[in-house]
């Protein structure tokens, strides 16, 4: 394990360059998706396809989107429940984290500013009027190994819908307890990270590491939006494919290496899985039971098997209890010895992930009530999300779906009996974390629950969040229900009612 002292030493050696793994032909239903792996069967690598049906087993209970499993150089196994799929791109929440650590890697490795540099020397202009002797002695260790002392965490959430300077912000969190002492997770300490690196570079974290980290491993098409004084979060944001984050993983696991040349700087590797907070977490990096994770909000992983030369990538909507269960299962099922090849448990595998589906098909595409309600305007009472209307169109087995608020109008179209793909800016800040992006794909069905209840599904297929809209009709009257999957805060909005105008 490398110290902080051996890898500050090994800093003046490191590189920044590296080549693309060779390509390989992805199975059928990954719409020609080419992400650089290799694919082997389980078993010759020692792993029994039954064991990972089995882990599947498990989890099925929860909302899966994907998973990628890695091992001896070949991807072994995957599936993406439909409306998912691999070459889509996912928002990772705080598994960004572990990439924002790849920048101040790179970063110190440059010499850009060191470890024990304090927090307050780079940002003169938003410190407050009297720096207290704690805050004055943070260090960016201390952002990097979450022992800032500060008194309380910070959600992205929080931030997400502050106009002005986080930067400001951050010096506005009480440091109640001295640096280094005590662990206490916080987006507040990524982000803070990222905007180090913004200013001792020039550049924000996600255009630093375009050609240091993205471009080296191939990773192209993901989105990662800035803060409003063009400052990459650091702590979330970004959103990439799953193989994206197994690649993230293998370049962890290879200790830097891709395709035989050091991409991060050597020893950073073992520095971020060194036990900062003993078995806890390392430097933006989670510790585990024999491996280290990069983890978001929602189930978004990616688990680095050292000893066992795997990886194991995963998307998701699971809320609680998901490291527990994946523990039930990983490493033990790398432990099993040889393994013969087993035709029909493979097979049988293999057609489960070739199916793999979030949701059952709509039900009852027809009621008398849509052609009465089909194309009227519903004025909305007063209500805490600004809606002023709401309008249901049926036709061509669909339904148009429009919203106006204090944003603008929103369009999703709901296929009946069926779901369509689509694009849309609808509202939803309050369900989805605080995340409000002007364009979102979007999987829509519909369906009626009974001659008066109309309810659609809304998947937003590049993040965790499903919504169930819910529109109760009675004479010239709607109730208005919408609800989600998951979300850090309340997963329920009230109910507006409103009337035909």
């Amino acid at each position: 394990m490398t110290t902080r002292r051996q890898f500050v030493g090994l800093l003046a050696g490191s590189t920044a360059t590296g080549l693309l793994p060779g390509c390989a032909t992805l199975p059928a239903g990954s719409m020609a998706y080419n992400d650089g792996f290799t694919r082997a069967r389980p078993e010759s690598v020692g792993v029994s396809p039954a064991a990972i049906s089995a882990y599947l087993d498990e989890m099925q209970s929860g909302e899966m989107h994907s998973f990628m499993l890695y091992k001896g150089g070949h991807v072994i196994s995957e599936g993406w429940w439909a409306p998912y799929r691999a070459d889509r791109i996912h928002m990772t929440h705080s598994l960004t984290k572990s990439v924002t650590a790849c920048g101040v890697g790179f970063a110190l490795a440059e010499k850009r500013f060191g470890l024990q540099d304090k927090v307050v020397s780079f940002f003169p202009e938003y410190l407050p009027a009297t720096v207290e002797p704690n805050l004055a002695a943070m260090t960016v260790e201390d952002l990097l190994t979450m022992r800032t002392g500060q008194v309380r965490e910070v959600s992205g959430s929080e931030w997400r819908p502050i106009k002005t300077s986080w930067v400001a912000e951050f010096f506005k969190i009480p440091v109640t307890k001295k640096p280094g002492t005590e662990y206490l997770y916080t987006s507040a300490a990524t982000y803070m990270l990222s905007a180090i690196i913004s200013k001792t570079t020039g550049q924000n974290t996600e255009t630093y590491l375009r050609p240091r980290f993205f471009e080296p491993l191939d990773i192209r098409g993901y989105e990662w939006d800035p803060d409003p004084h063009g400052i990459s979060p650091g702590a979330n944001g970004l959103s990439w494919r799953t193989a994206d984050s197994l690649k993230l993983g293998v370049l962890h696991l290879n200790k830097g290496l891709w395709n035989g040349k050091q991409v991060l700087p050597a020893g950073w590797t073992d520095f971020v899985q060194s036990p900062f907070t003993k078995d806890r977490y390392g430097a933006q990096w989670w510790l585990g039971p024999d491996n280290y994770s990069a983890r978001g909000l929602f189930g978004q992983f990616a688990f680095v098997f050292p000893k066992d030369d795997a990886v194991l990538a995963i998307t998701s909507a699971i809320k609680t209890g998901f490291t527990s269960r994946t523990y039930k299962h990983f490493p033990a099922m790398f432990r099993a010895g040889k393994v013969a090849n087993d035709d029909g448990a493979l097979a049988a595998l293999t057609e489960r992930t070739k199916n793999l589906q979030l949701l059952p098909p709509p039900g009852n595409p027809t009621s008398p009530t849509a052609a009465r309600v089909s194309g009227k305007r519903y004025a909305m009472e007063a209500n805490e999300d600004a809606i002023k209307s709401v309008q249901l169109d049926f036709a061509d087995n669909r339904c148009r779906f429009t919203l106006v608020d204090d944003r603008g109008t929103h369009t999703i179209d709901a296929g009946l009996g069926r779901r369509i793909e689509g694009s849309t800016s609808m509202t939803g800040n309050k369900l989805h974390h605080e995340y409000q992006l002007d364009s979102m794909r979007v999987v829509a069905g519909g369906e009626w629950r009974d001659a008066n209840t109309f309810a659609m599904t809304w998947v937003f297929v590049e993040s965790a969040f499903k919504d169930t809209v819910v529109c109760k009709f009675d004479g010239d009257r709607i109730t208005f229900e919408r609800s989600v999957n998951v979300n850090s805060g309340p997963t329920t909005r009230p109910a507006v009612k409103g009337s035909t105008a």
